[in-house]
Parts: C-alpha cells; structure tokens; sequence
C-alpha cells in the first residue's frame, strides 16, 4: 500500500474541466489531489486532438487544445495541487465524514469531497480486426496524432469516415508525403465542410480516395510497415505502400470502475443536481461531460461554470460553520 494522503478535495480526472475545478476550489482556500490515469494533464483534449484549434473559449477565437491545458495548468499552479498522474481509481469508499480514494498504483487519497471529472470515463481506440495489431501499435499504426512533425514525409494512410479521419486528412495533406484515405463507402459522416475540402484535395491531387475499401491486413516486420492491405465487400485485395496506418473508428467509452460506485448512472453519464453538480451521494460530485442534467450542453465553457458551482457547494463540507463571503477574483486576487 502506498503513501495516505489527506486533502480538501480529490478530484477526478485532468481534462480542462478537473483542472479549472483545482482553480475554483483554490479561490475558496481547499487544497485538491488530481487522479488521471493518463500519463500527463490535459485528458482527451491532449490525448485526441492537442494541436487543434478550439474556438469556444471566451476570451479566445482560438486556441489549440494543447495550449489551452498549459494555461489551465498555470493558472492552478498558485494553489499548489498534487498530481497523480498515470493513476487509474480503482475504489472509492465512504471513510468518516469524508471519502477514500484508491489507484491501482497504492496511492490512498482521503478527502472531504470528490469531484469526479473525468470526461466520458475511461476510453480508448476502437482498434481493427487486423492480425498482428499490436506488433505495430505505437511504430507505425497510431490511434491519435499528437505531433504533426511526426508525419512528416510518410506515406500515411487514414481509415474511417468521421469527423478524425477528414481532419487529419485535411491537418496532414501538406506534411505527409502521401495520404490514402481508406473508407468502406464512398459518402462520408464527417461535417460537410470538410469533407468538401477532402474532396477537393482529391481532385488536386493531393491525396488519394480508396472507396470502398476496407482494411484487411497489414504487412511489415518488427513493428514497421511496410504496407496496408485493403479490400472490397466482394474481396478483392489491394495493397498500399506504406509507412503509416491512423485507423480513426471512434472511441470506446467505458466509465469502468465509475459504475460500481453506487452514483446514480444513466446512458454511461452521472446525474447530477443541476444547481450544485451533487450526485446521489453525498459528497461527490460530477462536472463536465460525465455529469448529466436536463439542458445539459456538452460544452467545455458549461464545464467550467459546474467547476465553479460545485466548489462554492462543496465549501461548507470543507469549512463547515465558516460563512463564504464570495469575492470576485479581480477583487481577491491569486496567491503570489
């Protein structure tokens, strides 16, 4: 068992939302403890897309995720967290007046209240039934594109239909050497937006359209390709030279651990009381897309407000006879 740490609050997941939450909780003098279980902050807007522009952040027409998170880090930094990165929760049990977190890596978190912010749960890749995935997984077959360096010069090739595959295809035409955009029917589901510029960097010539192919097998050895099989419905097989494969099929959300905490769960979301984030038990609670209400919006804006609600609720748990008298922080200030 490892080190038992005791804190105001523990929140649950990285991701903007969970970082801002450290911010807010701060403002009202309660210490936080992190736990994500990926290896650095930032949860799925590093993991899926750090290099792409967002534009719904006040104050920001744009901003690339991975930036955005460097900023959420920054502005937490003056209350002084502690991250358990690379920690997946495994228990969370009532403990006192207070609640018991433990990570498949021994560490024990006791805090007063629990936020859960942890985006959709656990997720990962829908991978393809191809044999002897995983020999390549991580050389040549990625499942998300942090650095579009990383590509540069490659013969890339990008299979599915959705909104991933046409914004790589588009985010990649002028670095890669060559895109093949593998897809199992000629209409794709994307926005239509892009798939007009996929289509017009076709006729360019800029990249190539395999339809209707799927991926069938791969061929290369010690973990470098050399090229990717695709085939018809009919069976008919093709073979592409190449030294990268981004298989982009979506994402399989699980909320692991999560479902067997006794919270009150529908379609894989928390429900939540929409003026105070609480869940069905009391205190923890849920923020951000995991948190579930009537009117919710899967926004990271409405996130961050319910990171606010949901400290100003949990104040009284942590200083409890103390009365809160809100200040703005223009008036307040940070901690130097």
């Amino acid at each position: 068992m490892g080190e038992t740490h005791k804190t105001d609050v523990a929140i649950i997941g990285a991701g903007p939302v969970g970082l801002f939450a450290v911010f807010e909780c701060g403002m009202l003098k309660m210490q936080c403890h992190v736990i994500d279980a990926l290896e650095g902050a930032g949860g799925q807007c590093v993991a899926l897309y750090p290099e792409k522009p967002i534009f719904d952040i006040p104050g920001h027409p744009s901003i690339d995720a991975a930036e955005l998170i460097a900023k959420l880090e920054q502005q937490a930094a003056p209350f002084n967290p502690t991250y358990h990165l690379g920690h997946r929760v495994e228990k969370l049990t009532a403990s006192g007046e207070g609640w018991r977190v433990e990570t498949n890596q021994g560490a024990v978190i006791e805090a007063r209240a629990v936020v859960i912010a942890a985006g959709c749960g656990a997720f990962g890749p829908n991978r393809p039934p191809l044999n002897d995935l995983d020999q390549y997984e991580g050389t040549s077959v990625f499942y998300l594109v942090k650095r579009r360096e990383d590509f540069r010069g490659k013969r890339v090739v990008i299979a599915g239909g959705g909104d991933s595959a046409l914004d790589w295809t588009i985010g990649l035409a002028d670095i890669a050497e060559r895109i093949m955009v593998v897809h199992r029917r000629p209409k794709f589901r994307g926005a239509p937006e892009s798939v007009a510029k996929m289509e017009a960097l076709a006729k360019e010539g800029r990249i190539d359209l395999v339809v209707p192919y799927q991926l069938h097998g791969l061929v290369g050895a010690q973990g470098k390709l050399e090229a990717v099989e695709v085939a018809t419905l009919d069976g008919a097989v093709k073979r592409l030279e190449a030294d990268i494969l981004l298989p982009f099929f979506g994402l399989a959300m699980d909320l692991g651990p999560i479902a067997h905490w006794g919270l009150n769960v529908e379609r894989n979301h928390i429900v939540v009381d929409p003026k105070t984030c609480a869940t069905s038990a009391p205190g923890i609670f849920a923020v951000g897309d995991i948190a579930n209400y009537p009117g919710k919006l899967k926004l990271i804006l409405c996130g961050f407000s319910e990171a606010a609600m949901t400290a100003h609720a949990i104040y009284p748990l942590v200083h409890p006879g103390e009365a809160l008298h809100f200040e703005y922080s223009t008036t307040k200030g940070v901690p130097g």
